[in-house]
């Protein structure tokens, strides 16, 4: 895979020669490493109660939520039967209080107190579960911004 296969990159649109393929060529470290968290917090080894398709579903969301389309469109590609989820607007019974939980995190990060922590809790997702969603969503805003910028520089709408 090139730098320019990375998921950041491709949603974007970047070609390999240009301006901005010029400044992205000397920043190659950061979007292989940037490709492998993503690898880390959508598919990994040890994924806990949250299986591959239902993190897809919530990156899709997060995405929407953010305005990133092409994003959320990549990452709903792999929720198989989850892709429901990637609606903003579904707020599934059984999952509510993921789902409620994933928003508020995605777009009022500043509004999270501890109680929100402890209802995640007393509906037994366990702490590591509610730690991999936190990742989860955090790199889904890094992804964003990073997409979002890019797409400045090339002087197209975020």
């Amino acid at each position: 895979m090139t730098q320019f296969e990375t998921t950041v990159l491709s949603k974007v649109g970047v070609l390999p020669q240009g301006s901005l393929a010029d400044a992205v060529a000397g920043r190659r470290n950061i979007f292989e490493m940037s490709q492998s968290a993503e690898e880390a917090v959508l598919r990994p080894k040890d994924y806990g109660a949250f299986g591959h398709d239902l993190r897809a579903a919530l990156a899709a969301r997060v995405a929407r939520q953010a305005g990133q389309g092409a994003l959320a469109d990549h990452y709903a590609a792999d929720a198989g039967d989850k892709v429901p989820l990637a609606d903003p607007d579904n707020s599934e019974a059984d999952l509510e209080h993921i789902l409620s939980f994933v928003d508020k995190v995605a777009n009022r990060t500043r509004d999270i107190v501890a109680e929100d922590v402890e209802d995640l809790r007393a509906a037994g997702v366990s702490d590591a579960d509610i730690v991999r969603l936190c990742e989860l969503v955090a790199f889904l805003a890094y992804q964003c911004r990073v997409i979002a910028g890019l797409r400045l520089m090339q002087g197209t709408t975020p």
